[in-house]
């Protein structure tokens, strides 16, 4: 009887489709490339790649935190960008999800958000209330800054006139005197890329809160900040405004001991998410995220902070 023998290259073929067939795949929904969070995605999936065997990821730019909730809710993203005011509604099915709720289990916060109101100096906004009627952006559509800042304008009784756009875009139609500002994520306590981009050329101011609107913030918009800070740039005053915090969260569906190793990988990093994100040499993340977090952990995030002996605030458990 003729014995059958397996070529090197077909047996290269079945071992190659064997490793293929084991490997879990991830999709990260980030946000604009223009943003400078979006390089710290991208830093992430490199991280998940270069540590933790038989896990693929590859990084998805989306329209940021609602953008990356609904992908969720559909299947199409695994983990990604999200902030702890929106996830706090979409979990209690509050103001956007009124009526829907959405579970995306928290893996951590990576860092505090003050939101940014930024115009042209030669716009003669010296306030909020300057922007009634203006054209300004809130944000890039589907983010939680955009959702955030039309509540803000919206409790205090300012009707901006509201342009929708990229990141990319709306920073052209600032710079060619086509929209007098918009509202963008700072990079820690410093303005982020775009806003350094558009400062080349063309000068800046930021918007402060008065104490007025600061206070009513604060009595009627629990889920966020006011904050002040001090140094955001070179030329740009102290001032005052509202901030929530950036976190990474993932789909239920996750499973436990890979959202344990990319907790892991994340939390013991010290060089691929600062080389992306210069501001997280300032924090520590698990302080972070028990300080900031809103919502449970996913369940592998949770058992990852309990093994280092982090204690887990009662709002933050997985749930059963």
């Amino acid at each position: 009887m003729m014995k059958r023998h397996l070529s090197l290259a077909a047996l290269m073929l079945l071992g190659a489709s064997a490793v293929q067939a084991q490997e879990t795949r991830l999709l990260i929904g980030s946000t604009s490339a223009s943003s400078s969070q979006y390089g710290y995605f991208v830093a992430l999936g490199q991280l998940i790649n270069d540590t933790i065997p038989d896990v693929s990821a590859s990084v998805a730019e989306t329209g940021a935190t609602m953008d990356n909730l609904r992908r969720m809710e559909r299947g199409q993203v695994d983990l990604g960008l999200v902030t702890t005011n929106i996830i706090q509604h979409a979990w209690n099915g509050t103001q956007e999800f009124d009526g829907a709720p959405q579970q995306a289990p928290l893996l951590w916060v990576y860092a505090p958000a003050p939101q940014n109101v930024v115009v042209r100096a030669d716009a003669e906004i010296t306030s909020l209330s300057d922007l009634a009627g203006t054209r300004f952006n809130p944000g890039i559509r589907g983010s939680a800054t955009e959702a955030t800042a039309e509540s803000v304008f919206s409790t205090l009784g300012i009707e901006p006139e509201w342009v929708r756009g990229s990141t990319t875009d709306v920073v052209d139609m600032i710079k060619d005197d086509r929209v007098a500002g918009y509202v963008k994520s700072g990079a820690g306590n410093k303005l982020d890329s775009s806003s350094l981009d558009i400062a080349t050329f063309t000068p800046i101011d930021v918007i402060s809160l008065s104490d007025e609107e600061a206070q009513a913030l604060e009595a009627e918009m629990p889920d966020i900040s006011v904050v002040e800070i001090e140094d955001a740039g070179e030329g740009i005053e102290p001032y005052r405004t509202w901030s929530f915090a950036l976190a990474v969260s993932a789909t239920p569906q996750m499973d436990e001991e890979i959202a344990y190793q990319i907790t892991k990988a994340a939390m013991e990093d010290e060089t691929v998410q600062r080389n992306a994100l210069a501001a997280l040499a300032d924090y520590d993340l698990s302080e972070l995220t028990m300080q900031y977090g809103t919502v449970p952990l996913h369940p592998g995030a949770a058992r990852y902070f309990e093994e280092q002996g982090v204690e887990i605030p009662e709002r933050m458990r997985p749930q059963e």
